[in-house]
């Protein structure tokens, strides 16, 4: 065998894309704006004198805000076909800023921070800390939900639901960031100055973080179609919803949160539920229970 007349292939070289798709990358760049910008206004609360809660709605606001940018860009994404691995690693980082970061930094300052000093000094301490450890947490489990939602492919959760329709294994760090903003939105975002709203609120920051990491199902909306044509009367419909929850933020927004809380607690406990009637209904009959109720017909 003639060795010069071997061919050789050449090795592929990987080669990075420059460049990034514009137009959802827009709207990803939007949603860290919104990120920063309540983070911002986070932090000038605590240096605000009086006028606290006005930065503190804002920020709460901005979360809000961010929710549909992060709804849109991966939605467009696919309908012009500009999906891309540059694409999906921003919008998880841009997650971790504006869902993680900056609600978790909300929820310390508005629900714990300006705890008055009249108080006693040892319960504030460990009110302070408790805080800053549960938002913390939710921190951890926002950006641990978004890492196993990267490597998960077609995960299912622990409760299926109906067959042929797509969840979210875990309340996505959206809605929970959404939560935290709406309830702080609710209130007008006048700080927490008593120690029993404090706790009540390190309940629901704790309890945002253990379902951003359980495997229980949530609605994804995935079925939802945006490029089918759609009735007219959906457009109207949809005016409206946009204009209730606008001009009555402070309740549709808080309500519709909490709603989509509870439908993933609710879906988890009418599963085990049915499961265990089920179990119930195909047991095998005890036998003792049956030798007595021969006895009885002798």
């Amino acid at each position: 065998m003639n060795v010069g007349s071997m061919q050789f292939k050449p090795q592929r070289r990987v080669h990075l894309r420059r460049g990034m798709y514009l137009l959802p990358s827009m709207f990803t760049a939007g949603n860290i704006g919104a990120g920063y910008f309540s983070i911002t206004q986070t932090l000038a609360a605590i240096a605000a004198n009086g006028d606290a809660h006005t930065h503190l709605d804002w920020a709460a606001i901005a979360i809000l805000f961010a929710i549909p940018f992060d709804a849109i860009d991966g939605r467009i994404a696919r309908m012009t076909n500009t999906t891309s691995e540059f694409g999906k690693e921003l919008d998880s980082l841009a997650d971790v800023i504006t869902f993680g970061v900056a609600p978790s930094l909300l929820a310390f300052v508005w629900g714990f921070h300006f705890i008055p000093s009249d108080i006693s000094a040892h319960l504030r301490q460990h009110l302070l800390q408790a805080g800053a450890f549960i938002c913390f947490l939710f921190l951890l489990s926002g950006a641990s939900r978004l890492a196993r939602f990267n490597i998960s492919h077609d995960a299912q959760p622990r409760n299926p639901g109906r067959p042929g329709r797509k969840y979210f294994v875990g309340m996505p760090i959206p809605a929970a960031a959404g939560l935290l903003a709406a309830t702080v939105h609710f209130f007008n975002a006048y700080p927490v100055e008593s120690w029993w709203v404090a706790i009540p609120w390190l309940v629901l920051v704790g309890l945002c973080s253990f379902l951003m990491v359980s495997t229980w199902r949530f609605w994804s909306g995935k079925e939802i179609n945006l490029s089918r044509r759609h009735p007219f009367q959906l457009v109207v419909l949809l005016a409206i919803v946009v204009y209730v929850a606008l001009r009555y933020s402070n309740g549709v927004l808080f309500l519709g949160a909490l709603l989509y809380m509870f439908s993933g607690i609710w879906a988890r406990a009418a599963y085990s539920w049915g499961r265990r009637r089920r179990k119930r209904s195909t047991a095998p009959p005890d036998p003792a229970s049956a030798e007595t109720d021969s006895m009885e017909h002798v």
